[in-house]
């Protein structure tokens, strides 16, 4: 069977979704198109043999609407030829890509094919895509007849049948950061940053390098301070058990972000004269309770190693995403991953989660991580509004 194999990954800095964010001056087609053009100058192909761009992006309306992968594609600079696509499994997305890329590579439909992703939620409001319609109908109403909540109250529900600490959430975010920061500080997020000029409120540019919402001094004790953030009234009186534990500070922030892979065959990538970084070892897609909503990593998990044959002690990096602190508990405990393996460089909690760009943001951190530490195989899940999650396992190569 043809492998599939990871030449290079690239992201952007990340920035504060909001309208003082670093990012927020930049459109998210030109935002996209920095990491398109990074990686095809980083690894010096011929833009001309790309056979697909795959992108996700969640917000797809207003600037990040009408295919915008086609645009990041053309405002890179790509060749016209050159076709694009966007997909949408929420936060997912761009995990989703890397996996269509792969599945394309593996069946022979496509030799060079670039899997990436972006979200600019200072510029598209995250939920601006309803438009303050009903996006579910009626038969899921009929199905779900108590009906379904906001992520927050299903991070809330997760705490609570878990058995999460408002101390616990708050000493896993603060660690987030501290990761984080201890990351940058040692210069371990060089390799997979590619900086750029972004305008300013007065429209000048300014350079870009490093993740805004990493907080280094960030402590239990200060997030102990926070209000939690999805408690009202309506909630209280339909889940009268629930801790109030979820706060705006072990949660993931709203941010704007891009990052991108080229994945080709590995007889594609010899006859280029390019050298893999890792193979595509193994991918799985899961859908769980959509109340839960976020639980869905779990059996995506157990559902990629039962696929490649591997145990979690096989797992020498593991990227879990940060969409909010009690999801990668829940996850932790029931697969039983060492802590320590576990979002190594910090995750979303601090890095930021610019929703469509995410998936790929992982991968490239799970790259890097891999090649600091030595691993051979690492894991990255992703978990996505509705109940689904993405699980993909990567092989580092020599």
């Amino acid at each position: 069977m043809t492998d599939a194999v990871i030449v290079d990954a690239v992201r952007t800095p990340i920035g504060k979704g909001k309208p003082n964010g670093s990012l927020a001056g930049m459109h998210p087609v030109d935002l996209h198109a920095h990491a398109l053009r990074s990686l095809v100058e980083r690894t010096g192909l011929d833009p001309a043999r790309i056979d697909d761009v795959i992108s996700g992006a969640v917000g797809q309306i207003g600037e990040q609407s009408m295919n915008t992968a086609r645009w990041a594609a053309l405002a890179a600079g790509l060749p016209e030829s050159v076709p694009a696509v966007t997909v949408d499994r929420q936060c997912g997305s761009s995990q989703q890509a890397i996996h269509f890329a792969a599945q394309g590579v593996i069946a022979g439909a496509y030799d060079v094919v670039i899997a990436s992703g972006v979200e600019s939620m200072s510029r598209v409001p995250m939920g601006s895509q309803v438009a303050g319609r009903d996006p579910f109908g009626p038969q899921v109403a009929a199905r779900y007849p108590e009906g379904l909540v906001p992520q927050g109250i299903s991070a809330e529900l997760i705490a609570a049948k878990w058995g999460f600490s408002r101390a616990r959430l708050d000493e896993f975010s603060a660690e987030s950061h501290q990761r984080a920061a201890k990351t940058w500080a040692d210069g371990g997020f060089a390799g997979e940053v590619a900086p750029l000029k972004a305008p300013g409120p007065d429209g000048t540019l300014r350079e870009v390098t490093t993740d805004e919402t990493v907080r280094p001094g960030t402590t239990p004790e200060i997030l102990a301070g926070l209000k939690p953030a999805f408690r009202a009234d309506v909630w209280e009186q339909r889940f009268p058990g629930l801790g109030w534990h979820v706060t705006a500070g072990n949660s993931s922030p709203i941010n704007d972000g891009a990052a991108a892979l080229l994945i080709t065959s590995a007889e594609t990538a010899a006859a280029l004269g390019l050298r893999p970084r890792a193979r595509i070892h193994s991918f799985a897609v899961a859908g769980d309770d959509p109340l839960f909503m976020l639980t869905g990593i779990i059996p995506a998990t157990r559902k990629v190693l039962a696929r490649a044959g591997l145990a979690v002690a096989d797992i020498d990096a593991f990227e879990v995403n940060e969409a909010f602190a009690s999801v990668v508990l829940a996850w932790q405990q029931e697969i039983g991953a060492d802590p320590a393996k576990v979002n190594v460089n910090g995750g979303a909690i601090a890095l930021g989660h610019p929703l469509g760009g995410s998936g790929a943001r992982l991968a490239t951190t799970l790259l890097s991580v891999l090649e600091q530490t030595g691993g051979r195989y690492g894991l990255q899940t992703m978990c996505e509004a509705g109940g689904l999650a993405n699980a993909t396992i990567i092989e580092r190569l020599d």
